[in-house]
């Protein structure tokens, strides 16, 4: 039987095959290529500024282009990047041959957290510029991605009190037995207690820097990261990724990494979109976890429209029969009072109280409640009757209420937009956890890399990948006419220094030289 066979390994080629050659002129890699090198990476806040002595830098644009490739293909950590840069032929042509360090790689992606979140912001204004960003409905949601600190390096008042206990009922029963051993033992025990006690000293110094921070809880691997609830009751150290996306293609358009809820988020998430869009005339969707009054206020303020889902009551503030729960006690905005399903008016003395989450609230009630035949249904209170609690902000959330029931098939939509790129990120891609750690800064960056990855791919399966290397071989261009312009201006007054300063992210890649010596024979000023 016949097989196919191979190459003989030792056998000399008459005509070597290239690099270029190698890779399709389909090939994905050529679109990053030309993808970072339309950018202006300097505006964008990478260091293109390196001291002439010693070995020189790798350029920035390489590192980037390094990155995204591996986010897009499920590889992020800097040495699997470096593997593939000395075995991956795809990578091999993307960077020219070059094979930086470990270490390098990964300082570039620590280093450079907001100029990556300006990558991002490039990609947005490509889906823009193709009209895929509706800019009509957006929805807001958060994700956890699992952080590089685990549950038993994270520690609240609750935990460390409870390792200080179990330690002492130890060292009460080392010394109990120090007193009672014989000579041999004592040595032992005596280590015990020395043991014992550093462990103590541990943990009253996690103690000190509790009360010193502020915060309700610190984390020893990754000092930022916090833990929180990811569903249900089950919980993980975690960073909480915010998101913003575009209802008509589900293209990611902002993201914000942080370590708290989601219920003071949503002002500034749509404060962001509304600067991203360029315009308040859009219906932001967001999930009960957005529900707060001040928040509803910020958006009325911003004149954005937004739907959050209505959490379900408490059964603390229910009724013992639902029919006198508050939602049927009828507000009057002019007389500023409640009347209730018996025809009671509650009233307010005008206090406002402050409830133990900070809230601003007036109470209204009325002394009808004493004979009232239906009180044992309407409350449980045996001395006050029915307290009706207002809200500062209560007339926002009447509003959202609102909105919701006149427009319930708009609100639906919301888990189908939001959704889409986490499912992508988390569940195909395998992105759940922060590869990166210590501090948000390092952590946001691996997320901004992720939604970069992301909406590239969304750009080259939407737009197709012939038509968005067009264009990116035109943005090139222009950025290079521009250069060019720049270049004539420059040497019509004769200041070189500064020309060469600005040619020089020209001059530093082939494709740029290429096209920028094409321009050069085509113009008479040189």
């Amino acid at each position: 039987m016949k097989f196919i066979t191979g190459t003989d390994r030792s056998q000399a080629t008459l005509f070597p095959v290239t690099l270029e050659q190698s890779i399709d002129q389909d090939n994905e890699v050529r679109i990053l290529d030309l993808f970072v090198d339309s950018l202006s990476l300097e505006d964008y806040g990478f260091e293109m500024e390196y001291v002439e002595n010693g070995r020189p830098a790798y350029h920035p644009s390489d590192l980037l282009k390094l990155y995204i490739y591996g986010y897009l293909n499920k590889t992020r950590t800097s040495r699997d990047l470096e593997k593939e840069c000395k075995r991956n032929i795809e990578v091999m042509w993307l960077l020219k041959g070059l094979v930086p360090d470990h270490n390098t790689i990964s300082n570039f992606r620590r280093d450079n957290p907001k100029a990556i979140k300006k990558v991002f912001r490039a990609t947005v204004q490509i889906a823009k510029h193709f009209d895929l960003i509706g800019g009509k409905l957006i929805a807001g949601d958060s994700t956890k991605l699992r952080a590089q600190n685990s549950k038993k390096n994270n520690f609240n008042q609750k935990k460390i009190d409870r390792h200080v206990a179990y330690i002492d009922n130890k060292l009460a029963e080392h010394n109990q037995q120090l007193s009672e051993a014989d000579e041999d033992k004592k040595h032992q025990i005596e280590d015990e207690i020395k043991k014992q006690n550093h462990r103590k000293d541990k943990y009253n110094q996690f103690k000190k820097q509790l009360e010193d921070s502020g915060g309700t809880q610190i984390s020893t691997s990754d000092p930022e990261s916090r833990q929180m609830v990811i569903r249900n009751n089950i919980t993980e150290v975690a960073y909480n990724v915010q998101t913003t996306v575009d209802a008509k293609h589900n293209i990611p358009i902002d993201y914000k990494l942080t370590n708290t809820n989601d219920s003071k988020a949503m002002g500034n998430m749509l404060q962001r979109a509304k600067s991203i869009l360029g315009t308040n005339e859009f219906t932001a969707l967001y999930d009960k976890g957005y529900h707060t009054g001040s928040e509803f206020d910020m958006a009325e303020k911003l004149g954005v429209e937004v739907m959050v889902a209505i959490p379900a009551r408490p059964k603390s503030s229910q009724a013992p029969n639902p029919d006198y729960n508050m939602e049927n006690f009828v507000y009057n905005g002019q007389a500023d009072s409640y009347t209730c399903p018996e025809g009671h008016i509650m009233k307010t003395n005008g206090t406002w109280h402050k409830s133990s989450s900070g809230s601003m609230f007036q109470q209204y009630k009325t002394n009808k409640c004493k004979h009232c035949p239906v009180r044992p249904e309407c409350t449980t209170s045996k001395l006050n009757g029915k307290v009706i609690q207002r809200r500062k902000y209560a007339q926002n959330i009447q509003d959202n209420k609102l909105r919701i029931e006149h427009n319930p098939s708009t609100y639906k939509k919301r888990q189908a937009i939001v959704e889409h790129p986490y499912g992508t990120i988390k569940r195909q891609w395998g992105f759940s956890y922060i590869s990166t750690k210590k501090y948000k800064s390092r952590a946001s960056a691996d997320v901004g890399l992720m939604f970069v990855a992301y909406n590239i791919r969304r750009l080259m399966n939407i737009i197709g990948k012939n038509e968005l290397k067009k264009y990116l071989k035109e943005v090139a261009l222009l950025f290079l006419c521009k250069i060019h312009h720049i270049r004539c201006q420059i040497s019509h007054y004769g200041i070189r220094k500064i020309y060469e300063k600005n040619m020089e992210a020209v001059f530093s890649h082939p494709l740029k030289r290429l096209t920028f010596g094409l321009l050069l024979m085509k113009s008479n000023s040189f």
